[in-house]
């Protein structure tokens, strides 16, 4: 390990984090600075994981959320959650959205990085969600799953022949000049200069099919024009997109294009310029349909499950064990929509690839926990070891916690592998003491709940606000030394109830959203001038986790 980086471990150890981000560092010439508060307050705690007594809580933990970058700079956040947390998370960032484009190729440098320091500082990762609704690689799988090329044939559409007409009846959109004359012995379609003319029109364009229009020029004088098919500008190889041909024979002339986006009337206009009389003889046009096609449903379902597959087998390739615990699935209930027993549905979507509307509600769980932990245990992995959640948000809203203890019910009867449940959790201390009451016992609640489960229970996002008797929020800045204590008694009550009502051998731990203040008084450390100084809430991690 590097010494420099054991060496800041060791100072945060001893006394309050007081190190600069610009003084941290894991350099050769790291050298760290006293700061003045570094004894006051709180300067005689220890780190506060310290403080679990895993003999009597085997399985109680407290983790740090941080972001990859924060994690793998090493610097001032890294140092807090290494020295203070058992492990840490990294929400979102780890998820397909994050690591796959949209041309399936996977970008795990960042993981990489830190699962090698984890594995060197011999720390522990929880891992982010395998699958979810968001945060998907959502342009890989619009590409997969998008239509299909297939072979098409050419159809022939409409034909003018003006060498058979006496009067020209089409539309004229600019100039006078513009009628059927006598030219090289017959009839032509004839185009002055200044004016723009649609010389084939009447038809139904599909705005998918790729059209083409033929047709025979001739001018006594070298011609330069514009040409315009159904609203779209067709460029020529000539100065600015012009079409030209040379003067005194016949010309074949091809112009392909689509329709603009909107357009369904079929024309092709000539836009003349000054330079010649064009006189054109017949005009065809035709198209290739679409050459694309819808995928079966049998095809999508086997490009999707070929996704799931790639997506689980890169993760735990690179893996290789190291991350024994994951949530499985992220946020699946829907917020409104009820099956007929009244539990609330899955999300659902017609506008992107769900992995549920393809594998099937009941067979979600079972289909990604499958495949998830065969790639875990074929890039070794100890299956023995590896651990799924289930992650929601809003349990304490009781018909969403039946509702996800009801899907939890049918995945393990289908097979799925779930050993716990993610709660996270939505908090705010209010100096209103009946809301303040009524928010003590909706959460005792939750926590009977979730306990009554049987599963292994994490509570997540563990930030709490403050609001004043009015319901204003208090900001970090602004907090009083009182205040500050009121909002630490509470994360105290929270996290002592969580040891008392969930068994002890289904602690999963409880994971802290933010380290250090935010605009809100969420951290166990304030920020002064860019240095960390602890906080009521860090004494009562401590007192409450050591079972004071």
């Amino acid at each position: 390990m590097n010494k420099n980086f054991c060496k800041c471990l060791s100072m945060l150890a001893l006394g309050a984090l007081a190190v600069s981000c610009a003084d941290y560092n894991v350099t050769d010439d790291f050298s760290a600075r006293s700061y003045p508060a570094s004894v006051v307050p709180y300067g005689d705690l220890a780190p506060v994981k310290s403080y679990i007594d895993k003999s009597q809580y085997p399985n109680m933990s407290l983790g740090a959320m941080l972001k990859v970058s924060d994690f793998n700079k090493q610097e001032l956040a890294h140092a807090a959650a290494v020295t203070n947390c058992d492990n840490v998370a990294f929400g979102t960032s780890l998820m397909s959205g994050s690591i796959i484009n949209n041309r399936g190729v996977m970008n795990f440098l960042d993981m990489m990085d830190l699962l090698d320091h984890v594995q060197e500082i011999g720390y522990e990762v929880y891992g982010s969600p395998i699958v979810a609704n968001a945060n998907q690689a959502d342009d890989w799988l619009k590409t997969l799953t998008a239509p299909i090329e297939v072979s098409v044939d050419y159809v022939e559409g409409k034909t003018v022949d003006y060498t058979t007409m006496t009067k020209f009846e089409g539309t004229v959109e600019k100039g006078t000049s513009v009628s059927i004359a006598k030219y090289d012995d017959q009839n032509a379609l004839k185009i002055g200069t200044m004016c723009n003319v649609r010389i084939i029109e009447g038809f139904e364009v599909d705005p998918l099919a790729k059209y083409t229009t033929t047709f025979w020029a001739k001018a006594d004088k070298d011609a330069t024009f514009n040409v315009t098919f159904s609203g779209n500008k067709i460029d020529g190889s000539g100065a600015d997109g012009k079409w030209t041909f040379k003067a005194g024979k016949w010309v074949k002339i091809v112009v392909e294009g689509q329709a603009a986006e909107g357009v369904t009337e079929g024309y092709l206009r000539i836009e003349n310029t000054r330079s010649a009389v064009i006189y054109i003889q017949k005009v065809q046009v035709g198209y290739y349909p679409d050459n694309h096609r819808p995928q079966t449903e049998q095809e999508v379902a086997d490009t999707i499950d070929y996704a799931i597959n790639t997506w689980c087998d890169g993760l735990m390739k690179i893996n290789e064990g190291r991350i024994q615990t994951f949530d499985l699935i992220d946020e699946p209930l829907d917020a409104k929509a009820q099956l007929e027993n009244g539990m609330l549905d899955l999300k659902h979507s017609t506008e992107k690839i769900f992995w549920q509307d393809v594998f099937g509600s009941e067979n979600y769980a079972p289909k990604v926990s499958s495949v998830a932990s065969a790639a875990y245990a074929n890039y070794g992995g100890d299956p023995d070891k590896l651990k799924f959640f289930i992650g929601e948000t809003g349990l304490e809203n009781q018909k969403r916690f039946e509702s996800l203890k009801y899907w939890i019910g049918i995945w393990d009867q289908k097979g799925a592998k779930i050993d716990g449940i993610n709660a996270k959790l939505n908090l705010t201390y209010s100096e209103d003491s009946e809301k303040q009451a009524a928010t003590e016992a909706t959460l005792n609640t939750l926590l009977d709940n979730l306990a009554s489960t049987g599963k292994l229970i994490r509570l997540s996002n563990f930030d709490i606000k403050y609001q004043d008797a009015t319901g204003a929020n208090v900001a970090a800045k602004d907090i009083s030394d009182d205040q500050r204590q009121s909002l630490a008694d509470f994360y105290g009550r929270v996290i002592k109830s969580y040891m008392t009502k969930i068994p002890h051998d289904k602690q999963a731990g409880i994971c802290k959203g933010n380290l250090s203040d935010t605009t809100d008084p969420v951290g166990l450390w304030s920020v002064v001038s860019k240095d960390w100084v602890r906080t009521a809430t860090y004494k009562a991690f401590c007192d409450a986790l050591s079972g004071k």
